[in-house]
């Protein structure tokens, strides 16, 4: 599959030589996994995405097993859950996390909203996927019981820190889902990538591009270290530099550019830290 080998070359080319990081992740022993994952039925509105998510790639970087209990940040359409569910779904957990309701500038529909989703995770990721509801749990940050933490194995959170700084949360959401981890569980982050020299009134997250740098900094001071970095998610037609940010890109199109159609989504670092 297409898919596993290029995440081979690119792990053997953007992976830092730290110790402990798989060096086999691309294609060994749950590639086949990973393949069924991606190819189930119930993706098939998804699968045009997948040349610009890479998400065999993606969870091979992670290091994802599929006994693993997993935590997805904010799951919104449920794009990366059907994935996740699929390949966790018999023998790991997929559990739902959303913002602590209180800790932005959130009225209070959209807090309820949160709490509603957070509930209704489970029910509707057995749904997508055809697995038990038991493979599944779902959480606000602040309601996590204490018992979960230092039960996971990943944290992922995809395309979602930009929301985070924009609403200023970044730093209590991400320490909650620390707590979350095992002594050596990971976190793992795709995020719209700014160019290094953009200027600072456009990385603050309200354009959706952040400065790679600015995150591994913000990351690494909350207790975490850089395990190693992946090109799989760039794309380098993307000038990151749009006006209304990148909801200007597809698959949004907000400004109906005609230039940007055909140029794939949004340019995006991969990153991967280990709970300190």
């Amino acid at each position: 599959m297409r898919y596993l080998l290029a995440a081979a070359a690119s792990l053997a080319v953007s992976t830092l030589a730290v110790p402990g990081l798989a060096q086999d992740q691309g294609g060994s022993e749950h590639s086949a996994a990973i393949e069924h994952a991606i190819a189930d039925a119930n993706r098939d509105d998804d699968r045009a995405r997948d040349e610009f998510r890479h998400p065999a790639e993606t969870l091979a970087f992670f290091e994802i097993a599929p006994d693993m209990k997993v935590g997805e940040f904010v799951s919104g359409g449920g794009w990366y859950s059907r994935v996740l569910g699929n390949y966790l779904g018999d023998t790991g957990q997929l559990t739902g996390l959303y913002f602590t309701p209180d800790s932005g500038p959130f009225d209070a529909d959209a807090q309820a909203n949160m709490r509603k989703s957070a509930a209704d995770f489970p029910a509707k990721a057995a749904g997508w996927t055809g697995k038990p509801e038991a493979s599944f749990a779902g959480f606000t940050l602040d309601t996590v019981p204490e018992e979960e933490n230092g039960t996971f194995d990943r944290v992922l959170v995809i395309r979602m820190l930009h929301n985070m700084m924009r609403w200023n949360n970044a730093d209590s959401e991400l320490k909650a889902m620390r707590e979350l981890l095992k002594p050596d569980g990971m976190l793992g982050i795709v995020q719209h990538r700014a160019k290094a020299d953009a200027p600072a009134d456009y990385t603050d997250g309200n354009k959706g591009y952040l400065r790679q740098d600015d995150v591994v900094g913000f990351v690494e001071a909350l207790g975490f270290e850089l395990v190693g970095s992946s090109e799989i998610n760039a794309n380098p037609n993307d000038s990151a530099d749009h006006p209304k940010g990148v909801w200007e890109m597809p698959p949004t199109l907000a400004t109906k550019r005609e230039e940007l159609e055909n140029l794939g989504e949004s340019d995006r670092m991969t990153l991967l830290f280990r709970k300190r």
